[in-house]
């Protein structure tokens, strides 16, 4: 019993270990590679938006009360012309419905670029 414990000690021991050890290989990279990159990365163009729900109303003003003109669904590409508020007045370039759509379900995910 005694072994049996002592094992799964020394096993999970390196199980915590060996991410440690990892990391510090890898964050021994050469300096170059990482600042070619970080330069890049902040002259890349801004990510696409894209839908995070299943599908969300297309309307005809920037408010849940206003008359729904369509559905952007999650797989239809669209173009975002401008922003007021948390709303994004967008064409669907599956349908070309154009309208607004809410920030909530609508947005755009950035790019962490070290320095």
């Amino acid at each position: 019993m005694r072994s049996t414990r002592i094992a799964i000690s020394a096993a999970m021991l390196g199980t915590l270990a060996l991410p440690v050890l990892c990391a510090t290989t890898v964050s021994a990279a050469p300096a170059a590679v990482s600042t070619a990159f970080a330069s890049s990365c902040s002259s890349l163009p801004p990510l696409p938006y894209k839908v995070h729900a299943s599908a969300v109303t297309i309307r005809s003003k920037a408010t849940t009360k206003s008359t729904a003109l369509g559905v952007l669904y999650k797989s239809h590409k669209f173009t975002v012309h401008k922003k007021s508020g948390n709303w994004l007045y967008i064409t669907d370039r599956s349908t070309g419905v154009k309208g607004w759509v809410s920030g909530t379900y609508v947005y755009r995910d950035t790019r962490m670029c070290l320095d």
